[in-house]
């Protein structure tokens, strides 16, 4: 099966009776188009052989009723067309969204913000046509022109013959030219895809190119893509006006065919006026269809490379890969057992990492940028699989573990935290909460933020729990900390890693923060990538990454009063300025 037949029939199939109705109607607007000229055929030969007045008022009011009914139906099967079309292109919407947060961060590492969007919303949006009117446009009128065939075929099969020689000439030209246009309507696209990756990322770089001088390198970048961009879709635009071109041509050949046939019949005595009028009217119909056929040929052309490259994002699978079994309650034991890890660059990044922790410990992780320290982080979400060796919490391989437990049993507060439009709860829930027909209730949410310390803040807020979030600068700096740092809290992990902030904050958020943290690692095991003296002094160990080798790790009291430890020079140099015991 086809990949454009299988899409079709997966997101047409969920709707089963909506779709079944659309056919309905389709049939039945097809019979009264055929019907109609087969009535005024009937009233031209009844008049010429001069039937009674009530005869043709007789059917000259069906003709007339054929009329009324195919106005009412056009706009009710353009409804139920475009509520089946919209239907099946939002679930597709959802599910291949779905399908790009599922991939793992090797797959995004690889494409920008933009090009994924263009993806989701540019192509998908694109196949709403398909979707909505292919089947009444393009699948209707080929019905619509095989019952002309049937008819024409009945009224006189040389006629008949030679329209369906036509015919199907001309679906093999079809043919040969859609496979020909599709490989540039996806090169056109994916030229899209490609400028509007480039401009996402400039515009979420406009202060560097601003402060930097970046400005005309990235303006002569963008001037090269959109050249690149113009020439695909000139190119695929060239290759659908020559298939319109060629229909056309086609098109008029077959007018020419059929008038000459009628003529001669007409001529000869073999066909009555009503039998000229129904070829002509047939003929005119077949004509017209064939022009709307051609009219989609672009859109269809258009949607066969979209589903194409739908179908290969839908087909992908997550290099991490789900195991059957569940971490425990409580605190979780780490343990990294000779793990080696690198990009797909081929660069090692952590090289025979040994170290265990035990649950309810809290680890201080210290090295330079670059060090491995983050990508440590992320093997131990299963972000990623290490090259070899093995990342164990509570004793089990993660590779043997499903990947919803880990992440509700580990919990990652970053430097940079994410918000998004909504309101306080719902950045706090990632909207599973009550207000949104969630788990979690208010009273949970003020629970958690008063065992962190955290309610004068939100009393501060103007709206409380009901204050909006509307972006990245909705908050400071240190308020985003303290939504983070709840978040965490309200999943109850067993594993807490800490990439702590080296902003600096005012001495009262500061005192917050401090006071969350302390109450957020109680009874949990943390690791934190500390970058000052007062979050490495509150670990019970350190551990320093150098080149991504453990270079030193034991308890951080015992390294801090050996002057020979690579933790105690780190003080004494100024990496880690020393206060405190």
């Amino acid at each position: 099966m086809s990949p454009t037949l299988a899409l079709l029939l997966r997101y047409l199939r969920p709707q089963r009776g909506r779709a079944a109705l659309l056919a309905a109607l389709v049939a039945f607007g097809i019979a009264l188009q055929l019907g109609g000229p087969r009535l005024m055929q009937a009233i031209i030969d009844v008049a010429r052989a001069g039937a009674s007045e009530d005869a043709l008022m007789g059917l000259a009011a069906a003709f007339l009723a054929v009329v009324l009914v195919k106005q009412v139906l056009t706009p009710l099967t353009t409804w139920t067309s475009d509520n089946v079309g919209w239907t099946a292109m939002n679930a597709l919407r959802a599910d291949l969204t779905l399908q790009l947060l599922r991939l793992d961060l090797g797959f995004h590492n690889s494409k920008t913000p933009g090009e994924l969007i263009e993806r989701v919303d540019g192509d998908i949006s694109q196949l709403a046509n398909f979707f909505s009117q292919f089947t009444l446009r393009v699948a209707g009128n080929a019905l619509l022109m095989a019952g002309a065939l049937v008819i024409l075929w009945s009224q006189d099969a040389r006629l008949g013959a030679a329209l369906s020689v036509f015919a199907l000439i001309s679906l093999a030209v079809l043919a040969r030219l859609h496979r020909i246009g599709v490989p540039y309507f996806k090169a056109g696209r994916r030229a899209v895809a490609i400028t509007l990756a480039f401009i996402e990322e400039r515009i979420a770089g406009a202060e560097d190119l601003r402060g930097n001088g970046g400005l005309p390198y990235a303006f002569e970048q963008l001037r090269a893509l959109t050249t690149r961009d113009g020439d695909a879709r000139r190119t695929a635009n060239t290759i659908a006006r020559v298939t319109q071109g060629v229909w056309e041509l086609l098109l008029s050949g077959g007018l020419a065919l059929a008038f000459t046939l009628g003529a001669i019949f007409i001529t000869a005595g073999s066909m009555s006026l009503g039998g000229l009028y129904l070829v002509f009217a047939y003929t005119n119909l077949i004509a017209t269809n064939l022009m709307q056929i051609t009219e989609q040929l672009d859109d269809f052309q258009r949607a066969t490379a979209n589903i194409e490259r739908t179908s290969e994002l839908l087909s992908l699978r997550s290099r991490i890969i789900d195991g059957p079994r569940a971490l425990p309650a409580g605190a979780l034991p780490v343990a990294f057992e000779r793990v080696c890890f690198e990009y797909a660059n081929g660069t090692p990044v952590l090289r025979d990492v040994h170290f265990t922790l035990g649950a309810g410990r809290v680890l201080g992780l210290l090295g330079r940028t670059g060090s491995g320290k983050t990508t440590l982080s992320r093997l131990l979400s299963r972000f990623y699989d290490p090259a070899s060796g093995q990342v164990r919490l509570a004793g089990l391989d993660l590779r043997e573990v499903d990947t919803r437990s880990i992440r509700a049993r580990v919990s990652v507060v970053t430097q940079e935290v994410q918000l998004f439009h909504g309101t306080v709860r719902d950045n706090l829930t990632f909207w599973d909460n009550a207000a949104q027909g969630g788990r979690i209730t208010d009273a949970a949410i003020l629970r958690a933020l008063q065992s962190l310390g955290l309610a004068e803040w939100l009393a501060r807020l103007p709206n409380g729990l009901d204050t909006p979030i509307a972006g990245a600068t909705s908050l400071s700096a240190g308020e985003a900390q303290l939504l983070a740092l709840g978040r965490a809290f309200l999943q109850d992990p067993g594993l807490v890693i800490l990439d702590e902030a080296s902003a600096r904050l005012d001495p009262t958020t500061e005192r917050l923060i401090e006071t969350a943290i302390d109450r957020l690692l109680a009874g949990r095991t943390a690791i934190i990538i500390a970058h000052r003296l007062a979050t490495a002094l509150r670990a019970d160990e350190i551990l320093v990454l150098e080149g991504g080798r453990v270079t030193e790790h034991g308890e951080r009291v015992a390294l801090q009063r050996d002057p020979g430890s690579r933790f105690s020079s780190m003080l004494r140099t100024g990496l880690i300025e020393e206060e405190g015991p």
